[in-house]
């Protein structure tokens, strides 16, 4: 397995295999070192864009912010556009593929989740991945949650405390357990 079969694994919602459990073990001890780096001492803005480009082997916008602690169980699977923000303590699954785009703002303590495991027991470790894709200038507010599969439209707000289950239109403010639309912004 490599970074590529990976990707393709992942794009393909491809159920878990053995050989795919061993990967994900490497590349989540990877995530732990470059986690732990950016979440224990303090760094310059520049400093945390060199981590986290690091992080998701991906060169990340000299307009990236995030305020640590920030925390991962792969970081290769992260995309995230331009004037992205990130706030304290949040937690992406990423190993499904999580894709921030341009202008999206993220509160504390937000979870992006993008696996979910077999329901019958004796298959419980078999895992099955799915994207969370996120429009241009979305705003999560503290505490939501985004489940695995789910697209969130560009100029949403998603309220604080939120479980985001389903996709969320353009435009839409979503609040509640599980998140509705409460209405739309127009402009």
């Amino acid at each position: 397995m490599n970074l590529e079969k990976f990707y393709n694994s992942m794009k393909n919602k491809e159920v878990t295999t053995p050989e795919m459990l061993e990967f994900f073990n490497k590349l989540s001890q990877d995530a732990l070192k470059i986690t732990m780096e950016i979440n224990n001492k303090y760094h310059t803005p520049q400093e945390i864009i060199d981590l986290f480009s690091k992080l998701t082997g991906k060169n990340v916008d000299e307009t990236f912010r995030l305020f640590p602690p920030f925390y991962t169980d792969c970081g290769k699977n992260i995309t995230v556009g331009k004037n992205v923000f990130i706030n304290a303590c949040c937690k992406f699954q990423d190993q499904g593929g999580i894709f921030i785009d341009d202008g999206c703002l993220i509160g504390h303590n937000v979870t992006l989740a993008t696996l979910n495991h077999e329901m019958q027991p004796d298959k419980r470790q078999f895992i099955h991945p799915a994207p969370i894709k996120i429009g241009k200038n979305v705003w999560i507010g503290s505490n939501a949650t985004i489940l695995q599969g789910v697209s969130i439209g560009d100029g949403a707000v998603i309220g604080a405390n939120a479980l985001v289950t389903k996709d969320i239109p353009k435009n839409a403010v979503a609040v509640g357990m599980p998140a509705k639309v409460i209405k739309y912004i127009e402009g």
